[in-house]
């Protein structure tokens, strides 16, 4: 039997738990808290407003796009100057992941990018991070339950991680409710980036009985939940994508990724395309290559469990699953790499780029840089 071992913070999650947030905010101890958002919807600004009336609120940051480290830079040295002892965030993974960042280097010494993986130094933090929340608005990243925040190194073509134990957050306070009535695109992209997580740890190099015990019932409810959610409004399928959401966050911690997140990095970085959009665009791709070029009979097995799911949610046969999944995600609107901003001549660098992420290393089966620019032009 593999070793398995499951990292994780406390979790609660709960349709419509942020509706009574005061007992909650009292027992996490705050006093003075740095709040961060994304876009502040109605049911947003209703929690940031009983928020206010729960606990002292020294100062509020708004995160548009993904953290990159110019924008980092300034935060930190903002908030540096800020008196709290907590950080609650709420919003999709970028906002968690900036909260997730402050949480570490606002305590910390030397500068930002000697703590950063693949461009910097990759240092330990020396200092006790700042508690924070977790309160997802999205159902995708799984950046809740990860002890990674990835940020954008726009001078280096990269997003790297920043990584440390302790700066998974204090309590991962999950509410489906704040996913309701998504706009149907950042559905789609969530929705196949959190199905990614559970896929890539289910075929990984690292996978332990105890992921796969997480993963493996969440796949098939996730990809019918989905398909349902690209035609209708449903409480239960939001449900369903949150738990998928946190059960991919979980795995991903745990056994690692695969190739469409070691795509996934470089291309963000390239083309300013959303993470979920460039995990959607690749998935039917990358499992693809898997069929092609994994021998071990456990695999096979478990790409071909993964091709009945897709028909079983998509329709179509299993031998054409990847197929059928690939054109079902352009019905949707996301029509390919070429769509989010990657042309052909960056095709190089990127597989390059790729071959050497931190995800990649999980991937079931070392694939050369000819067969991985296959892949990126297939997806185009």
């Amino acid at each position: 039997m593999r070793p398995s071992a499951l990292h994780i913070p406390p979790v609660r999650i709960e349709r419509s738990v942020t509706r009574a947030i005061q007992p909650v905010i009292s027992n996490a101890g705050y006093n003075r808290v740095l709040v961060v958002s994304g876009s502040v919807r109605d049911k947003v600004a209703e929690l940031i407003r009983d928020i206010k009336n729960s606990v002292d609120v020294v100062a509020m940051i708004e995160v548009h796009g993904e953290p990159s480290l110019p924008l980092l830079e300034k935060h930190v040295k903002a908030t540096k100057k800020l008196d709290i002892d907590g950080i609650i965030a709420i919003g999709g993974g970028s906002v968690l992941d900036m909260a997730k960042a402050l949480s570490g280097l606002v305590p910390a010494k030397q500068p930002i990018v000697s703590y950063l993986e693949v461009v910097g130094l990759g240092l330990p933090l020396e200092e006790t991070p700042i508690p924070w929340m977790a309160i997802p608005t999205t159902a995708g990243t799984g950046s809740e339950v990860t002890k990674n925040a990835v940020i954008d190194v726009p001078d280096a073509n990269r997003k790297v991680s920043l990584r440390d134990a302790r700066l998974l957050p204090h309590l991962a306070l999950i509410d489906p409710e704040l996913t309701d009535h998504s706009p149907k695109r950042i559905t789609l992209a969530c929705g196949l980036d959190a199905i990614t997580q559970c896929i890539e740890p289910y075929l990984s190099k690292k996978r332990t009985p105890l992921t796969d015990a997480l993963v493996e019932p969440v796949i098939p409810k996730a990809l019918k939940a989905l398909a349902n959610l690209m035609q209708t409004e449903s409480s239960t399928d939001r449900d369903t994508m949150v738990l998928a959401s946190v059960t991919g966050g979980i795995a991903l911690a745990n056994s690692g990724l695969g190739i469409v997140h070691g795509f996934a990095g470089p291309l963000g970085s390239v083309t300013g395309a959303a993470h979920g959009e460039i995990c959607a665009a690749l998935l039917a791709h990358g499992l693809r290559a898997h069929q092609r070029y994994v021998a071990d009979t456990e695999l096979v097995t478990r790409i071909g469990t993964i091709q009945y799911w897709i028909t079983d949610a998509l329709g179509g046969t299993p031998e054409n699953a990847f197929d059928t999944l690939d054109q079902w995600v352009k019905s949707q609107g996301i029509v390919g790499l070429g769509s989010l901003g990657l042309n052909a001549f960056q095709i190089p660098d990127v597989a390059l780029a790729s071959q050497s992420s931190s995800s990649m290393k999980a991937n079931p089966v070392d694939l050369d840089l000819e067969i991985l620019a296959r892949i990126l032009e297939e997806a185009l």
